[in-house]
């Protein structure tokens, strides 16, 4: 990239809104310490989800019972979910059947301070995840704590969290779409609680799968800037 393309960027930085999938760097000690795009908060009411075109936020549906996101949930930006995540699925779990769902990586991100609304960028520290499968999909959760925060920093694994909050956070998971009828066999299911390191790779495969997809966007957007001169 050229000294005068790189300026051209910096300053459409400045001048523009970066689209928070895209445009946010995902942070220079990923996956260890990773930026994360906070869509909800526990205080809403309506699930709310980043619109892949604009960025912007949208209303996704009212919540439709009496759960709520009991942390702070969003996704983390420069990632997807797609061949490398699945594999990583199928062979951990022998679901060959198994694919990406296409989307960027979710995330929860726990915190004893109360943050009353999204649209934010939260530092976080991965400490584990759910493996969770949507109607033959792969769709991990990643579970991380905020970073700093003065209570919840001393979880280093998922294996320090109190049981009742996993649960909760598995609850919240696997009914917040819908209730399933009597003897209806679940659209979601979580096959498997994994600790940090696993959490670590799924981070890492995520980003190799945002690449394949997407390629780097920066060098990409130079190319063209070098082209029109």
């Amino acid at each position: 990239m050229s000294k005068e393309s790189n300026n051209l960027l910096k300053n459409l930085g400045l001048r523009y809104k970066a689209h928070p999938w895209h445009g946010i760097s995902v942070g220079e000690d990923a996956p260890e310490v990773i930026n994360t795009f906070i869509e909800i908060v526990p205080t809403d009411q309506v699930k709310y989800e980043i619109d892949k075109e604009t960025g912007y936020l949208m209303v996704d549906r009212p919540q439709k019972f009496s759960n709520i996101v009991p942390a702070l949930y969003g996704f983390v930006p420069q990632t997807y979910c797609d061949d490398e995540v699945a594999k990583n699925c199928a062979d951990k779990n022998n679901l060959p059947e198994i694919v990406g769902d296409q989307d960027p990586l979710d995330i929860c991100v726990l915190t004893e301070r109360q943050i009353t609304h999204g649209n934010l960028i939260v530092p976080a520290i991965p400490i584990g995840g759910f493996r969770m499968i949507d109607g033959g999909e792969a769709d991990d959760k990643i579970i991380a704590v905020l970073k700093g925060d003065e209570v919840y920093q001393q979880w280093k694994d998922v294996s320090d969290v109190p049981a009742s909050v996993i649960n909760r956070l598995k609850h919240y998971f696997l009914t917040y779409k819908e209730i399933p009828a009597e003897g209806q066999k679940p659209k979601c299911e979580i096959v498997e609680t994994y600790g940090k390191e696993e959490a670590l790779e799924v981070i890492k495969k995520s980003q190799l799968d945002y690449q394949n997809k997407f390629g780097n966007i920066d060098e990409s957007l130079s190319a063209s800037l070098e082209a029109l001169k």
